[in-house]
Order: C-alpha cells, then sequence, then structure tokens
C-alpha cells in the first residue's frame, strides 16, 4: 500500500506541473510574446539572463539553450551585478528577468541601472503586480496557482513553468531565425549530431607516407610491404598518371593465395592481386557520408581511397577511423 501510495503521490506532482504549463499557455497572449521575441530577434548584443536562487539557476539554463539554439546569451548574479559585473551589460543587449515574487531586492537594486543604460527588460514573472512586473518593458506571466511542494514553499512548479517559458522563447526565436541542422551543429561539435555534420574524410583520412601507394607492375611482395609499412590493412593502386587503378587489402591477398599456384606467386603484380575500379571517396564528403557508403552495401568494405577531383589517389580513410571518430 505505501509503494502504491508513493506511486500516486509522484504521478500527482507530475501532473501539477504539467497541468499549471497547459494553464500557462491558456493565459499567453499573443501581442507579449510577439514583443519579446522582436526584441530578442533585433537585439544586437547579447541576451543577459538574471535571476537569484532557484530562479537564478533556471535562467544559467535559458542562457545555455539560447546559446546553444544560435543566440549568444549569457548569465549575471543580480549581486556581482551591483558589484562591477552590470559592466557586461550594454545598450545593445536584452536582459530576461527570472523572478515568482518579482519583489527580490537584488534584482529591483538593478533595474534603475538598467534604465539608464537604456536596456529593455523582458520580466517573467509570477506576481503580475510586483515592483519587477511594473518596470519591466515586456511582462510574460508565470504566475502559479501553487507550488508542487506539499508545503506550497520550495519552488517547484514555478520554477517549472519559468524553465518553459524560457524554452519556448529559445526554440520560437530558433524558428525565427530559421536555424539549420548544420548551424545547430557548429555549436555542438563534441556531440555525434555535430560530427556527422561537421566532420570531413580530409578531417581523418591517412595521406602522405602515411598512405604508401603501388604501381600497377608492384609484385606481390611489394604489396605486402607496402600494406605492412603503412599499416591500415590496404593499399592503393596507381596507374602512371598517379590516378587511382585499384585497391589491395588484406582480403584480396587472401584470396590470391588461396586461388595460385606457390610456382606463380613471385610472378604475380599488383594489377592481377588488386580490386578494380573500387568504390572510391573525396576528401570534402562527410565522414558519416563515408560510413554510409561502407556499410549500405550488400557486402560492407572496411577502407575507401580518397581522390580529388582529377582522380589522383590523395589518401585512404578506415571503417576503424571513422567510428572512433564518434561520428
Amino acid at each position: 500500500m505505501a509503494e502504491q501510495n508513493h506511486f500516486t503521490q509522484f504521478i500527482n506532482f507530475l501532473k501539477l506541473e504539467a497541468e499549471a504549463i497547459e494553464q500557462t499557455a491558456a493565459r499567453a497572449r499573443g501581442p507579449e510574446i510577439d514583443r519579446a521575441i522582436n526584441l530578442l530577434a533585433e537585439c544586437r548584443g547579447k541576451i543577459v539572463l538574471v535571476g537569484v536562487g532557484k530562479s537564478g539557476n533556471i535562467a544559467q539554463k535559458i542562457a545555455a539553450t539560447l546559446t546553444s539554439t544560435g543566440t549568444l546569451a549569457v548569465y549575471l548574479h543580480p549581486s556581482d551585478a551591483l558589484h562591477g559585473g552590470l559592466g557586461i551589460v550594454a545598450a545593445d543587449d536584452v536582459v530576461v528577468v527570472i523572478s515568482n515574487s518579482g519583489e527580490t531586492g537584488e534584482i529591483l537594486a538593478m533595474l534603475p541601472f538598467l534604465k539608464y543604460r537604456q536596456t529593455p527588460i523582458i520580466a517573467v514573472v509570477g506576481n503580475l503586480r510586483s515592483s519587477l512586473a511594473l518596470k519591466a518593458d515586456v511582462l510574460l506571466d508565470a504566475s502559479v496557482d501553487k507550488e508542487a511542494c506539499p508545503l506550497n514553499l520550495a519552488p517547484t512548479t514555478s520554477t517549472t513553468v519559468a524553465l518553459a517559458i524560457g524554452d519556448a522563447l529559445a526554440l520560437t526565436l530558433m524558428q525565427h531565425k530559421r536555424l539549420t541542422p548544420e548551424d545547430f551543429a557548429l555549436n555542438h561539435p563534441a556531440g555525434q549530431l555535430g560530427k556527422r555534420l561537421t566532420l570531413h574524410v580530409s578531417d581523418i583520412m591517412h595521406s602522405g607516407a602515411e598512405n604508401p601507394l603501388v604501381p600497377l607492375d608492384a609484385t606481390l611482395l611489394e604489396a605486402v610491404q607496402a600494406i605492412s609499412r603503412g599499416g591500415l590493412g590496404a593499399v592503393s593502386v596507381i596507374d602512371e598518371m598517379g590516378q587511382l587503378a585499384g585497391v589491395i587489402t588484406d582480403g584480396d591477398l587472401r584470396r590470391t593465395l588461396q586461388r595460385s599456384r606457390l610456382a606463380d606467386l613471385e610472378s604475380l603484380t599488383s594489377r592481377e592481386i588488386m580490386t578494380r575500379n573500387p568504390v572510391k571517396i573525396t576528401p570534402d564528403a562527410l565522414a558519416y557520408a563515408a560510413l554510409q557508403v561502407m556499410e549500405d552495401r550488400p557486402s560492407q568494405i572496411s577502407v575507401l581511397p580518397v581522390v580529388d577531383e582529377g582522380g589522383a589517389c590523395i589518401g585512404l580513410v578506415r571503417l576503424h577511423d571513422i567510428v572512433r571518430s564518434g561520428v
């Protein structure tokens, strides 16, 4: 029974917060939202998020979301602002203040200095009659009937609503700016999406001394030595013009040994061992595209020769290199 009560309480708390967000959406007014988005979109400086306590935590998260979705944003603690930090705020900026009560002393103390700088203020506030609400240029209603906290004390529902409003602002602004997946990836280079959209074959391919080449008339032994020297499990074969003619992999060597007589091995050349007209790729192709070329086929391959626009072999990329890159 106790476990069931815990489950019921848990679900009720979730529903309380979800219902508060629904109520916030129902109360939202188009003109205020439009003014807020237009201010943020036309901002020539940065967005400065302000908040104290739990609201400060929410402000930091909103600043991070804005920055990662293409809008420069920073967090400023009001106490720091009053002791020199206000120097980062300029007239070209927009300040977004998160406050449930709208009466936090440090925030109210900042307002005259923001007004002096003529910096627009967007207030995400729970008390629509508060001092902050009355002095803001744009007022966004973040009021809640009660906190999810059983004592109605700990900031819970109010911070959830403020965070939802911040996320909605950031995502609406993202759409307004027509942010593309490529734009998003540039701000997330360490993530898988970022790598898939920004990492190119040229970034991970082996070239120069790491990519030994052999001519068409190279002997079997010379091909084996080249593969061992490069340590890539394959070697590219080039013609007299330096164009890619084929590729010899460890698998090609094994198949050649299986089908050849011992007496014939000494006379074999790369021309007879190689895979002709191999699948290849260019250095400017995405590494993820190379991965798809290797895997989306009836028989998977583990290496791709890299050729320039003229067809000259300039490198080799391995499946192992792509997987290790985190694509």
